[in-house]
């Protein structure tokens, strides 16, 4: 195949970037649109020259024409649309989470294997280019071993209700919404070790805050003040095999005095922080250095980095590359948010075999 035919399915919010970086691609062809909204996909895909619109996903997945699908949907139907997909012949890009339990992802990751289709899991943070500088640096041991690592996303007041606050269509709050981001960012960082165990806990002590005036934030499509059934704070501590740890607390409310992001990794010969800025830590002729990469995009770049997810995407389905992404890491993502999840729930620490 000389271009890579496109299905996007679920025409939200986050199918604007998808959209938009595949457009950018010119290996790739926007040919199909999806969503249970029939109107809303035929915006898309006349803004984005699509030639099909489609309400059913199983249509679109019987279309022949079509080789690749990234599914933009609620959680709640990540699996079973991926599942249906590979055994379709289709290659995937699933948006994160993979899915909303670790025995779903058990299931994807099988029918994955049995296909030899692509998957890749939107952890898009994974190929934003200031990740790539900082991978650079710690493959090459300048930071020697990871064995620490410490994750903060905490917004004040961002609940973005609609589906986000639907646990049953959500799989959760912000510890499946936003954590799902630094959790695998430092976990990928570190190197992907085994989990050992994890203890967590999740609070539901502002609700949703809708009450609040005079602050604007991003509200889904079909936000609804009066529902609301996710946690809206979770913090954990997460032990891997090898020794290594790490601590992690998100939020979508919070007393706190503005919206916080931090992400950063502490190993034997240096340490780094990734977010919100690129900087790392070194030690030189006894001396320790602050060192300030210079780089176009020391922050998270959005729009780069769905670009850089896609642009990979395209080149794994021809063959060229191995996603940075597999279903397998998904997986382990869910163990480690499911468990996180069990834990607060039982009050107790949740130890892996």
């Amino acid at each position: 195949m000389s271009k890579l035919h496109i299905g996007i399915i679920g025409a939200g919010s986050i199918s604007d970037v998808h959209l938009d970086a595949y457009a950018k691609n010119q290996e790739a062809v926007i040919y199909a649109v999806c969503d249970l909204n029939e109107a809303r996909a035929e915006v898309k895909a006349k803004k984005y020259g699509a030639e099909k619109v489609y309400t059913d996903y199983r249509k679109l997945l019987a279309d022949p024409k079509i080789d690749a699908v990234s599914i933009c949907t609620w959680n709640n139907s990540h699996a079973e649309i991926s599942i249906a997909a590979v055994e379709a012949g289709k290659h995937v890009l699933v948006e994160k989470p993979l899915c909303k339990t670790v025995e779903e992802a058990e299931r994807v990751q099988q029918a994955v294997r049995k296909s030899g289709k692509v998957l890749q899991v939107g952890f898009v943070r994974r190929y934003a280019s200031n990740t790539n500088v900082l991978k650079r640096f710690i493959d090459a041991g300048d930071l020697g071993e990871i064995y620490y690592a410490k994750a903060s996303c905490l917004r004040r007041l961002g609940n973005p209700g609609g589906w986000f606050s639907d646990k049953e269509r959500s799989g959760g709050g912000p510890l499946i919404d936003l954590g799902v981001h630094v959790i695998d960012l430092c976990w990928y960082l570190m190197g992907k070790p085994k989990v050992k165990s994890v203890s967590g806990n999740t609070y539901r002590q502002l609700g949703n805050r809708s009450n609040i005036e005079n602050l604007s934030f991003y509200k889904a499509a079909d936000y609804d003040a009066s529902k609301n059934s996710v946690e809206d704070l979770a913090n954990a501590l997460i032990r891997f095999e090898n020794g290594a740890s790490l601590m992690v607390d998100v939020s979508f409310t919070l007393h706190a005095k503005k919206d916080e992001i931090s992400v950063k990794v502490y190993g034997e010969k240096g340490g780094a922080e990734i977010e919100p800025e690129l900087f790392i830590v070194s030690e030189k002729h006894d001396t320790i250095l602050n060192v300030a990469p210079q780089v176009d995009h020391p922050s998270f770049d959005f729009a780069g980095g769905f670009q850089n997810e896609i642009d990979f995407f395209v080149d794994s389905c021809f063959g060229r590359k191995e996603t940075l992404s597999p279903v397998e890491d998904g997986l382990e993502m869910m163990k480690i948010l499911c468990g996180i999840y069990e834990s607060a729930e039982k009050g107790c620490e949740i130890r892996f075999d």
